[in-house]
């Protein structure tokens, strides 16, 4: 007699992931809806300034619009990093867990980083220029955080990517990332240049420190 030995089937849940992207899109249609107008110069960023002329008021940052889109932004950059690991296999990308833990991380780094650059910005009084130029980064960032979103669903449930596909994205995110920068000094030039020190001072300390810590730590993690 031949004896059948059944194995368990384990398959791993995409539900999560699942809620997750429908709850985005919700988020982007209730803001669309409410901010009509703004929504569309916000759309249309990548082929018009206008939006960062209109908007480009401090008391923009903590707007429900801002916030609702940041919200949506971490959701797609922590789907991001977690299919990235999984790419290059340093962690699966349905793992829920792991996926939270990304995502109170960037959570805490976004707002510590925020709360301690407000601080500096009131020792040093350039707040209100520290403001305008924390709304210019959000503003792309949640812009880049939109246009992955899509892209992480695909690359979420299919598995026959190439590599090189995340190492294109993370590198047109480094390349706006300057570009944005090189815009925030352009339209803020006179401000930076009368006040040249404590904006290398901010540069070096909370633009290049932290995320040169974090490579470090995730390098040296997953050597």
């Amino acid at each position: 007699m031949i004896e059948n030995i059944l194995h368990p089937r384990i398959t791993e849940s995409k539900d999560w992931a699942t809620v997750l992207f429908v709850l985005s899109f919700a988020i982007i249609a209730v803001t669309k809806s409410v901010f009509e107008n703004r929504f569309g110069d916000f759309a249309n960023l990548i082929f018009s300034n206008k939006y960062n002329k209109v908007y480009r008021d401090s008391s923009h940052l903590k707007s429900g619009f801002t916030i609702s889109l940041f919200f949506v932004q971490v959701i797609s950059l922590a789907f991001f990093i977690q299919i990235s690991l999984s790419y290059f296999g340093h962690a699966s990308k349905t793992d829920w867990i792991l996926y939270i833990q990304i995502f109170t991380f960037l959570t805490f780094f976004v707002l510590s980083k925020y709360l301690i650059e407000k601080i500096i910005a009131t020792s040093f009084n350039i707040e209100e220029f520290m403001e305008q130029f924390n709304l210019q980064k959000v503003t792309y960032r949640t812009y880049i955080g939109l246009i992955i979103l899509p892209l992480n669903i695909i690359l979420f449930y299919y598995d026959s990517f190439s590599r090189n596909i995340p190492l294109l994205i993370i590198a047109i995110i480094l390349i706006i990332n300057i570009l944005t920068y090189l815009i925030s000094i352009k339209n803020y030039q006179n401000i930076i240049f009368g006040k040249l020190f404590y904006f290398i001072l901010y540069l070096c300390a909370l633009e290049i420190a932290p995320y040169y810590f974090m490579y470090y730590w995730f390098t040296k993690g997953s050597a």
